[in-house]
C-alpha cells in the first residue's frame, strides 16, 4: 500500500487560540484538549469552553466536517496524536489550544480515512516516537507533517472508512451494553446493602449511639515492630468512596516516629475507620478503613469499633448507609457535625448476627463481582479487537469487502463472547 508523509495528504496546522476572552474579539466556542482526547468525534451540540478570538484565527482554525484535531502535547508520550474527526460543526466552533488542526487535501485524502490512519498501531507508534520531552511531551509541527501513513487510492479510502465506520460502530455497541451491564452490577451490589440494613432496622434491634461504640479514639496506640520506623500520614485524598477490602494502606506521606512522640499525635490502629470533617461536601461522606497504623491530618476524624460490641467490617457498611448531608453544617468551608455523628443511632444485632450478616453479603458480592470482572475483560478484548481491526483496514491487511461479505466480525465478536463465558 502507498505510504505517504502526513504533509502530502492534508493541510497540518498548530492553533494558538486560548481560552482567555478578549474584548473586542470575536467569542466562540473552544473544542480543546480534554474534547478531543476523550472523544473519537466531535459534534456541534456537545458542551465546549467558551472563548474569544480575532478575524484571522477564527479564518485559519474554524473547524469543518472531516477536519481531524489531534492532541500535540501531553504528560505521556503514547497521548500525543489521539485525533477526533469533526462530524458536524458551527460557524463559531474553533480548534483550541495543545492542539493541531488536520484538514485533508481533497486530491489525495478524505478526512475519515485520515482519522482511521491516524488510529493505526504504526502510526500511533509513529507519533510517540517523534515526541520530545522529559516530564511533559510535545511534537514540532515539522515532525508531525513528516510521519508517514498509508494512503491508498480515493475510492479505496472511501471503502476502509465506510468499513470502520460500519464495524466499530457494532463493536461499540456491544461495549456500551457491557458498560451498562457493569453499571447495573454496581447498582445491584448498593440496593443488596440496602436491603440488608432494612431488614435489621425492620427487626427493631436495639439501637446504639456511634459515640457508644468507640473505643480509645483519644488515645495513642502503641507502635508494633520497629519504634522508629516512619508512621504513614493520611489525608483526605487518600480516601475511598465505598466497600470492604477497601482499607488505605498506600500512601506518599509519612511522618516521623519521633516528630510524632513531640507533638503527642494520635497514632491509630489498624481497623480505625477514618473520615473528612472538613472540606467540600462531596467528600464529607467518604469512610475508609487504615490498613496500616497511621496518623491523621486535622481535616478527618476517626472511629475506632469497640471490637467487643461491633464488627469493624459491618461498621463501614453501616457508615455507607448514613445520610451524612444532614449532618454537614454550612460555611465558607463546609464541615461535618462530630456531634451529629456521634450521635446517630445505629440498630445493632449481635456480634455473631453482624458478622454473619457481613459474610452473607460478601458471598452475594463476589458472585456479583465475578460477573463484573468477566465483563470488564471482555470490555478490553473488544477494544483490543477493535484496534487490531483498524490497524489491519488501514495497512492493507484486510480486504474490507470480503470481510463483511463472510461475517468475520460477528465470527470474531462470537469468539470473544464464547471465551468469556467460558
Amino acid at each position: 500500500m502507498r505510504q505517504m508523509k502526513l504533509r502530502h495528504a492534508a493541510d497540518v496546522r498548530n492553533s494558538n487560540v486560548d481560552k482567555v476572552i478578549v474584548d473586542g474579539e470575536h467569542r466562540v466556542r473552544l473544542c480543546n484538549y480534554v474534547d478531543v482526547y476523550k472523544n473519537d468525534f466531535i459534534y456541534a451540540d456537545m458542551e465546549f469552553s467558551v472563548g474569544s478570538a480575532t478575524a484571522t484565527e477564527i479564518a485559519n482554525f474554524a473547524l469543518r466536517v472531516g477536519d481531524v484535531i489531534i492532541t500535540k502535547d501531553s504528560e505521556d508520550r503514547n497521548d500525543i496524536g489521539v485525533p477526533a474527526l469533526v462530524r458536524t460543526t458551527a460557524p463559531d466552533l474553533i480548534c483550541g489550544y495543545h492542539l493541531s488542526m488536520l484538514r485533508a487535501k481533497p486530491s489525495l485524502a478524505i478526512g475519515r480515512f485520515l482519522f482511521w490512519a491516524l488510529l493505526a498501531k504504526p502510526t500511533r507508534e509513529a507519533f510517540s516516537n517523534a515526541a520530545y520531552g522529559i516530564t511533559r511531551y510535545g511534537m514540532t509541527l515539522g515532525a508531525m507533517k513528516n510521519v508517514v501513513i498509508p494512503l491508498p487510492d480515493l475510492p479505496t479510502q472511501k471503502a476502509i472508512a465506510d468499513f470502520l465506520d460500519r464495524e466499530t460502530a457494532r463493536i461499540e455497541l456491544l461495549i456500551e451494553k457491557k458498560r451498562q451491564l457493569v453499571a447495573r452490577l454496581a447498582e445491584r451490589e448498593k440496593a443488596l446493602l440496602h436491603l440488608m440494613f432494612s431488614q435489621i432496622k425492620a427487626k427493631r434491634w436495639r439501637t446504639r449511639h456511634l459515640g457508644n461504640l468507640r473505643n480509645g479514639a483519644g488515645f495513642p496506640v502503641e507502635l508494633q515492630g520497629n519504634p522508629n520506623e516512619d508512621i504513614a500520614f493520611f489525608k483526605v485524598k487518600h480516601l475511598k468512596t465505598f466497600g470492604l477490602d477497601a482499607a488505605i494502606t498506600a500512601t506518599e506521606d509519612t511522618v516521623s516516629a519521633e516528630t510524632a512522640r513531640k507533638l503527642r499525635a494520635t497514632v491509630f490502629p489498624v481497623g480505625t475507620i477514618v473520615f473528612a470533617k472538613i472540606g467540600a461536601a462531596l467528600l464529607l461522606g467518604r469512610f475508609s478503613m487504615i490498613g496500616r497504623p497511621a496518623c491523621l491530618d486535622n481535616n478527618m476524624a476517626a472511629f475506632v469499633p469497640n471490637k467487643r460490641m461491633i464488627d469493624a467490617d459491618f461498621c463501614l457498611l453501616a457508615l455507607s448507609q448514613i445520610d451524612m448531608a444532614t449532618m454537614v453544617q454550612p460555611g465558607a468551608v463546609p464541615s461535618l457535625s462530630t456531634e451529629a455523628f456521634y450521635s446517630y443511632e445505629l440498630p445493632l444485632p449481635s456480634l455473631e448476627e453482624q458478622q454473619e450478616l457481613v459474610s452473607r453479603f460478601r458471598s452475594e458480592r463476589a458472585t456479583l463481582s465475578s460477573i463484573a470482572d468477566a465483563t470488564k475483560t471482555s470490555i478490553e478484548r473488544l477494544r483490543e479487537f477493535r484496534a487490531a481491526l483498524i490497524t489491519a483496514a488501514v495497512t492493507g491487511q484486510i480486504n474490507p469487502e470480503t470481510w463483511s461479505r463472510r461475517g468475520t466480525t460477528d465470527r470474531r465478536l462470537d469468539q470473544i463472547e464464547a471465551e468469556m463465558g467460558a
